[in-house]
C-alpha cells in the first residue's frame, strides 16, 4: 500500500528533476547538488498553499491553546464521567468554531504532505534513477556496447562476494548500490573486471564530476572522518531543529497534557536523529535536508510577518466566510461566530471557581451532617456539653427523639 502510493508521486518528481538536471547541464551547471538545490525550492513553492494553511493553523492553535487548556482543566477531575466529556467536547468545538477553523485542519494538511516528502526522500535517496544522464552512466558500465560487466562469468557471483549481497542481476538494484560506491570500492570493481577497467573509469569519472560539489560528493556518505563532508549531517539537524522552532511560533502547550512533552522530545530528537542518519546515507540527501529546513525555515517567517500584519480577526472572518460557503452549496444555514462562541477562557475560568466555590460548600456541610451524626451516636456527650453549644444542641434533639420514641 505504501509503495502503491508513493512510487507513483516519486516518479512524477523525478520526471521534474530529470528536466530540470538537462537543462542545468545545457548550461553548464549540471551538477547533482545545484540539482537539488532548485528543485526542492520548486517543491516547496508548489506547496506554499499547504505550508500555509498549515502554518496558519500553527498560530490559530498558539492563540486557541489557552482557552483549549481552560477546558481540560474544567474536566480535568472528570474523566469518568460520560456526560461530562460530551460536555468538554461541546466547548472544544465551540472555541474551534469560534474561530473558523476544523478540529481536523491542521491533520488534513499533514496527510497531503506527507506521501510527498516521503517521494521527495526516495528521489534524492536513488537520484541516478530518475536522472536519465546520470543512469546512462551506469548502464554503459552494467550493459554497455561491449556487454558491460553483466556479461563476464560469474558476475553475479563476484559482486555478491565483493560487496553489498543484493540480487545483482536486477539493473535497478544494481545501479541503486553501485551510487554508493566509495572510491576504493571503484577501483576494486575496476580489478576485479580489468576487460571493462577503461569503460568503468571513464563512466565513473563522468559520475564524479556530476555528484561532486566543493570536493564533497552527493551519492556517498559523509561518514565519521574528519572530512568537510561531515559538515552535512550536522547542518542537517541545526537547521531542521530551528525551522520546527519557528514553525511552533509562540504556541503555547499544555504542561499537564502528554502529547506536549512529546512534543517537546521529538523537536529535540528529530533533528538528532537527522544528525546520525546524515552520517550513514549519502550527502545528497543530507543536502536535501538542509534545503528543506532553510526554505521552509524563510517560507515560515514571511507567512507569519504576513498573519501577524493582517489580525487574527481578519484570518477568523475570511475562516468563517469560506466555511459559510460551503455550508450554502450543502444547503446549511451560515454559522454565526456570536452564537457558536459560547466558551471563552475569562468564562471557563469563572465557572470553574465557581464550581470550587460549590465544591468547597458541599464539602463543609457534609463534614457537620457527620459531626451531628457523631453527636447523636454518642448517647452521653451531650450531659457534659458547654451550655449553648452545637454539642447541648445536639442533645436536646437527642433527648426530644428519645423522648418521642417512648
Amino acid at each position: 500500500m505504501y509503495n502503491a502510493i508513493i512510487n507513483p508521486i516519486a516518479s512524477v518528481l523525478g520526471s521534474i528533476l530529470d528536466v530540470l538536471f538537462q537543462g542545468l547541464n545545457a548550461i553548464g551547471l549540471g551538477n547533482t547538488f545545484v540539482a537539488i538545490i532548485i528543485f526542492t525550492l520548486i517543491v516547496k513553492l508548489l506547496m506554499l498553499p499547504l505550508t500555509a494553511k498549515q502554518q496558519k493553523m500553527t498560530k490559530l492553535q498558539s492563540i486557541m491553546n489557552p482557552e483549549i487548556q481552560a477546558i481540560n482543566k474544567k474536566y480535568k477531575d472528570k474523566r469518568g464521567d460520560q456526560n461530562a466529556m460530551l460536555k468538554m467536547q461541546e466547548e472544544t468545538k465551540a472555541v474551534y468554531a469560534k474561530y473558523g477553523v476544523s478540529q481536523m485542519g491542521g491533520c488534513v494538511q499533514l496527510l497531503i504532505q506527507f506521501p510527498i516528502l516521503m517521494a521527495l526522500y526516495r528521489v534524492f535517496q536513488f537520484i541516478p534513477m530518475y536522472v536519465g544522464q546520470l543512469k546512462v552512466l551506469f548502464m554503459n558500465i552494467l550493459t554497455g556496447s561491449n556487454g558491460g560487466i553483466m556479461s563476464a562469468d560469474g558476475y553475479a557471483d563476484i559482486m555478491s562476494s565483493n560487496f553489498s549481497s543484493v540480487d545483482w542481476t536486477n539493473v535497478n538494484k544494481a545501479i541503486e548500490t553501485m551510487n554508493t560506491f566509495t572510491t576504493d570500492q571503484w577501483n576494486q570493481l575496476k580489478e576485479l573486471f580489468p576487460a571493462f577497467a577503461d569503460v568503468i573509469t571513464t563512466n565513473h569519472d563522468a559520475m564524479t564530476s556530476f555528484n561532486t560539489f566543493c570536493g564533497i560528493n552527493m551519492s556517498q556518505a559523509p561518514g565519521f572522518g574528519l572530512t568537510i563532508a561531515v559538515l552535512i549531517p550536522i547542518l542537517a539537524g541545526i537547521s531542521q531543529y530551528i525551522s520546527v522552532k519557528v514553525m511552533q511560533g509562540k504556541q503555547q502547550m499544555d504542561p499537564d497534557n502528554p502529547a506536549a512533552a512529546s512534543m517537546k522530545m521529538m523537536t529535540l530528537v528529530m533533528p538528532l536523529m537527522s544528525v546520525f542518519i546524515g552520517f550513514s546515507v549519502p550527502a545528497g540527501l543530507g543536502v536535501y535536508w538542509i534545503a528543506t529546513a532553510v526554505f521552509q525555515t524563510i517560507i515560515q517567517i514571511c507567512i507569519n510577518k504576513y498573519y501577524d500584519k493582517i489580525g487574527v480577526d481578519a484570518i477568523v472572518a475570511k475562516n468563517i466566510e469560506k466555511r459559510n460557503k460551503k455550508r450554502a452549496k450543502q444547503g446549511l444555514p451560515a454559522e454565526k461566530i456570536v452564537k457558536n462562541a459560547t466558551t471563552s477562557t475569562k468564562s471557563i475560568n469563572s465557572t470553574d471557581k465557581n464550581q470550587q466555590r460549590i465544591d468547597s460548600l458541599t464539602k463543609k456541610k457534609e463534614e457537620n451532617q457527620q459531626k451531628v451524626k457523631d453527636i447523636l451516636e454518642s448517647t452521653n456527650y451531650y450531659k457534659t456539653a458547654k451550655p449553648g453549644s452545637l454539642a447541648e444542641k445536639a442533645g436536646m434533639v437527642s433527648k426530644f427523639n428519645d423522648k418521642n420514641k417512648k
